[in-house]
C-alpha cells in the first residue's frame, strides 16, 4: 500500500538558521506545536511529549546545516511515526515544510485532523517567530 502525504508549508519572515535553531530545540515544541502535545520533558537525555493520548518519545535528526528537522515519534505500543520536516532559506526569510503522512488504518477524518493540526501549528510558529 502506498502512503498518502499532505505537504504543509509556511513562509516565515526570519532567517532560516534562526527558525531552524528554534524548532530544533525540543524544549520549544509545546510553544509552537500544541497540536502535537501540551508539554515536553527531557528525561535521561531523551525527549518526551505529552500528547492527548499518551506520552511519546521524540527524536529529532542530528543537528545539521541543511535545515533537516525530521523526527520520529515512538509510542508506548512501540509504533514509530516518521515526520519529515525542513527549513529552507527563502531570501531573507525561510519556508518551513512538513509532510503529514497517512498511517495505515487512519480514517479520512483522522488524516484531515492531523493535517489541520500541522497547518495550525506552523501558522502559530510563524506568529511566534515574527513578533
Amino acid at each position: 500500500m502506498t502512503s498518502k502525504s499532505w505537504y504543509v508549508s509556511e513562509h516565515i519572515n526570519r532567517p532560516a538558521d534562526a527558525v531552524y535553531a528554534y524548532v530544533a530545540n525540543p524544549a520549544n515544541l509545546a510553544h509552537w506545536a500544541p497540536g502535537l502535545g501540551h508539554s515536553v520533558a527531557e528525561v535521561d537525555g531523551q525527549w518526551f511529549v505529552d500528547t492527548p493520548a499518551e506520552r511519546v518519545r521524540l527524536t529529532f535528526a542530528p543537528p545539521n546545516d541543511l535545515g533537516v528537522l525530521d523526527h520520529y515519534l515512538t509510542f508506548g505500543s512501540g509504533d514509530v511515526v516518521y515526520a519529515p520536516m525542513r527549513v529552507i532559506a527563502d531570501g531573507d526569510g525561510s519556508e518551513v515544510m512538513f509532510t503529514v503522512r497517512r498511517r495505515p488504518g487512519m480514517t479520512d477524518a483522522e488524516f484531515q485532523a492531523d493535517g489541520d493540526a500541522v497547518t495550525a501549528d506552523l501558522a502559530l510558529l510563524k506568529r511566534l517567530l515574527e513578533k
